[in-house]
């Protein structure tokens, strides 16, 4: 599991998540064997989406972040809970992209042209649904706009992902700052300041680790949020406030899957028994594979005829 940080600075103006979820990005990366493309992009989503679910006020609360474009990638979709619990997948995991001009992966073209969507169970009737045109498909853009357009959040999201040439994850992170009520223009000019001067994420990840090789990571996410808030006023100096963690974690099962066959309807569900008298069900996150027997399949068919 990697840690996330919370911290809001001293006069309350700006609270802050920060995460190095290396462990998170390469975990999904084995399990869907991404291209390096595929790699940056699903795993930019799956950070951003973790750092939002700990945002949400309560544990069990759930939301859903939707990149769906017209590009090769395609959809990229993760789910993220309150306890920090993360799984998505992409649907294309071979996508490549030639590298853009700046010799960076193309996580923007890989998505082209289409939309955002957030979709967050708060355990109401009806969960609340934001939608937003792509800004680019670089992910952190997308990310910030969708705060400021459909919650009228000021926020700044940094996500990075540096893929090695044996096409593991050598570093991943993600950044969340949410500006607070009543925030003084003092302190969005100092944030100004040190967002403007800030490399990448995973630059500075690289440099923690560097630095500090045995370090644990709870120390190595404090090693770098004094990084990056070094030059920040006194005034504005970060106070940690919890030290939380999050990691990949699919909750697939059986009943789950028998619940999937049960909507498919009763006529479908008889010429699956009586021309294959098998199926196989694919959990399309962690693609771990749920065969059922005929004698499963006519148990499931019993108990919705």
């Amino acid at each position: 599991m990697n840690k996330v940080l919370t911290a809001i600075d001293k006069s309350g103006s700006f609270r802050v998540y920060l995460t190095i979820s290396t462990d998170l990005v390469e975990e999904a990366r084995e399990i869907h064997q991404t291209t390096p493309l595929g790699t940056a992009a699903l795993g930019r989503v799956l950070t951003g989406a973790g750092l939002m679910g700990l945002l949400l006020k309560n544990e069990k609360d759930k939301l859903t972040v939707i990149f769906k474009g017209d590009g090769p990638a395609k959809q990229i979709l993760a789910t993220a809970d309150g306890q920090g619990r993360v799984k998505g997948y992409i649907a294309n995991p071979d996508v490549d992209l030639p590298l853009r001009e700046d010799g960076k992966l193309d996580v923007g073209g890989s998505l082209g042209i289409g939309d955002l969507t957030v979709i967050k169970d708060l355990g109401l009737k009806e969960p609340y649904v934001g939608t937003i045109a792509l800004v680019s498909g670089e992910i952190a853009e997308d990310l910030t706009a969708y705060y400021f357009i459909s919650e009228q959040q000021n926020s700044a999201i940094s996500l990075g992902v540096k893929v090695e040439r044996d096409l593991t994850v050598g570093a991943a992170g993600g950044m969340i700052i949410q500006m607070l009520p009543g925030a003084s223009d003092e302190s969005i000019d100092a944030l100004e300041a040190v967002i403007g001067k800030m490399p990448p994420i995973t630059t500075l990840i690289d440099r923690v680790n560097e630095k500090y090789p045995e370090a644990t990571d709870e120390e190595k996410v404090r090693a770098l949020a004094a990084d990056i808030f070094s030059e920040m006023p006194e005034d504005f100096a970060l106070k940690v406030l919890d030290i939380k963690e999050i990691g990949w974690e699919c909750d697939c099962s059986e009943e789950r899957l028998e619940k999937v066959l049960m909507t498919i309807g009763v006529q479908d569900l008889k010429e699956i028994i009586e021309e294959d008298g098998q199926a196989e069900l694919v959990c399309q996150f962690c693609l771990h594979k749920y065969n059922f027997d005929k004698a499963h399949l006519e148990r499931i068919l019993a108990s919705i005829s």
